[in-house]
């Protein structure tokens, strides 16, 4: 009775694994994925980013169409080429940036962020690009911030931040 037993839970989990296989194999979606879109929209589009100003991560320099300078703003100017997109720049604060990135009013944040951010709960932080250490000694992992569940997007952003040799 034993092994009748067995045989019928191995047999009922193999059928449940074969029909999940083949489910998803018939369906036509892809992984990762983003349920809003961000990837295929910013795509020979325009990629809309919020910066705070942190120096020499980011810096907001005077004038009228001045555009931000720094490390962050070459990163993502050079991850937009790459997705043919243009660079549509929102200068703010930390905090109302990333009240827009959640709102999905902003697709990516840059300011000299840590991978300790407060904000990481509500947002999606990015695989480290690069490791620094603060005066006070401590390790700090460099990241940007991108709204969460957009997996595609970042999946893509951090392809293109892994790849890219970053020097502070």
């Amino acid at each position: 009775m034993r092994a009748e037993r067995f045989t019928g839970t191995v047999t009922r989990t193999l059928v449940a694994s074969l029909l999940g296989v083949a489910l998803l194999g018939g369906c036509s979606a892809t992984i990762p994925t983003d349920p809003e879109g961000t990837l295929d929209r910013v795509t020979g589009g325009t990629l809309r980013v919020g910066v705070s100003p942190n120096p020499p991560w980011t810096d907001l320099p005077e004038g009228t169409g001045a555009e931000p300078e720094g490390i962050e703003p070459d990163l993502v100017r050079d991850f937009a080429e790459t997705i043919d997109a243009d660079v549509e720049w929102t200068a703010g604060g930390e905090e109302d940036l990333m009240g827009r990135l959640e709102d999905r009013e902003l697709d990516l944040v840059v300011g000299g962020l840590t991978a300790r951010s407060p904000w990481s709960s509500h947002v999606a932080l990015t695989y480290r690009y690069l490791e620094t250490v603060a005066a006070d000694g401590q390790k700090e992992l460099r990241v940007m911030a991108a709204p969460m569940g957009e997996n595609a997007f970042l999946v893509e952003l951090e392809r293109f931040l892994l790849t890219t040799e970053v020097r502070p």
